[in-house]
């Protein structure tokens, strides 16, 4: 049919997959003992893995970086073992179900935010790497408040992952900018076909 293309051309469709498969790489780095609940309840580890989802977004984009993070989700969910320290599925269910939802919006807000950008100066992606990050802790810290059963404690307790995660989306800001540098045809592209619509 003339005038029609695929939904997802077949390089997107390898760059979703290669990111999805990175992100799956950041999870082999070991999680470190997280905060427990007031009811004495295991608390969320630390890990290396909740920095690739914001990494997909201000390096592929909005589109791309939210696919690639719920390629990784669905993989997970079906009983792939690809969630840092091995886990799977089953931590939907728990205190870092949150955090993981939360990946595919903080994809889609610093892919966004950088995509409204045209400079891709370390300002601009460490803003990006900022806004998906609190994106992510908008869904995983009630999340997890109402998993122990105090929400204003959840909240208070997840607290201590910003310490190191400040640290990881400088880190992130600075890889993000050395691979646009490298790689221009992979910036986001700001235009009508690009960007969801907003009224």
């Amino acid at each position: 049919m003339s005038g029609s293309r695929p939904a997802l051309p077949a390089a997107d469709l390898a760059r979703v997959v290669v990111f999805a498969a990175f992100i799956a790489v950041l999870g082999l780095f070991p999680g470190f003992a997280g905060v427990a609940g007031v009811a004495g309840v295991a608390g969320v580890p630390i890990v290396l893995q909740n920095v690739g989802p914001i990494l997909a977004g201000v390096i592929l984009g909005w589109r791309l970086g939210t696919a690639s993070v719920a390629l990784l989700l669905v993989l997970t969910a079906v009983g792939l073992p690809l969630l840092s320290g091995g886990r799977n599925g089953a931590a939907f269910f728990g205190p870092s179900g949150g955090f993981l939802v939360g990946w595919l919006l903080s994809a889609l807000v610093a892919g966004l935010v950088v995509t409204r950008f045209r400079s891709r100066s370390l300002p601009v992606l460490l803003l990006a790497c900022v806004a998906g990050l609190l994106a992510d802790y908008v869904i995983g810290m009630p999340w997890l408040g109402v998993y122990i059963g105090d929400v204003t404690g959840g909240i208070v307790q997840s607290l201590v992952f910003v310490p190191g995660d400040l640290v990881k989306i400088v880190l992130a800001a600075l890889v993000a900018s050395l691979v646009h540098r490298a790689l221009p045809d992979l910036r986001p592209v700001r235009s009508a076909s690009s960007e969801p619509r907003v009224r």
